[in-house]
């Protein structure tokens, strides 16, 4: 609570304050797989957002959301609704779209059964906890430019991807599928770090496979381009 018994605006940890960033002024936002609704309560508070909706397939964290939304006096701003990722969700014309913390591949399904968002003026702003590679993939190949990235650190290593429809399929390599284009033209600590982590969970995946009799191209192919970013890293 505040001076005058308002309640403050959630405090966002550093993965969603980057997500939030993200985020363009004057939005209107749909947050999927909500939770509390801490996101779209903040960005409304700070004025980056107008409004939205914030959705969730479970009825419990859209009971929670709608308490949070009631508490921070953003009913006439903010609709819960209970859904399955973004069905019906179109209805609020969301500009602005987060879908954070959810595997890639569940993250890629959600966008490809909303073929609204093939929207040039929507823009989607994505969090894989596993498979970013997969979301990635998905983008690439059915029209989705990813036009920035970030990585950031709490108690691991998180990967921000910002997407809008283009129309135009892309070409990426397998490391930029991993880890992104943009996240590896910028280097830095973090990308330095991941892709040390990477080169760890590669060699168990190597030694695994090979040692049963399997073929590891793909993984060798990963953990050879990994090596070249490296090198060039360390000859900037």
């Amino acid at each position: 609570m505040n001076k005058n018994n308002e309640p403050c605006a959630p405090r966002l940890d550093k993965r969603l304050a980057c997500a939030a960033n993200f985020v363009r002024e004057g939005a209107t936002v749909a947050d999927v797989g909500t939770d509390h609704a801490y996101l779209p309560i903040a960005l409304c508070l700070s004025g980056r957002a107008v409004g939205g909706v914030v959705t969730d397939i479970n009825k419990g964290p859209i009971d929670r959301a709608s308490e949070n939304i009631k508490a921070h006096g953003l009913e006439h701003r903010l609709c819960a609704m209970l859904t399955d990722g973004l069905c019906g969700a179109e209805k609020y014309l969301p500009t602005d779209i987060t879908v954070l913390g959810m595997g890639g591949e569940l993250i890629a399904g959600i966008i490809s059964r909303a073929e609204w968002t093939k929207d040039r003026r929507i823009r989607l702003c994505l969090q894989p906890m596993t498979h970013a590679e997969i979301l990635r993939k998905y983008l690439a190949d059915n029209g989705y430019s990813i036009v920035d990235e970030a990585l950031v650190r709490e108690d691991k290593i998180y990967q921000i991807i910002v997407a809008e429809y283009s129309g135009r399929t892309e070409e990426y390599t397998l490391a930029e599928l991993y880890f992104g284009r943009i996240n590896i033209d910028r280097g830095g600590v973090e990308l330095n770090d991941l892709l040390c982590s990477w080169e760890r969970i590669l060699s168990v995946r190597i030694a695994g496979k090979e040692g049963a009799g399997e073929r590891a191209d793909e993984e060798r192919e990963l953990q050879r381009q990994i090596s070249e970013i490296k090198n060039k890293g360390e000859t900037k």
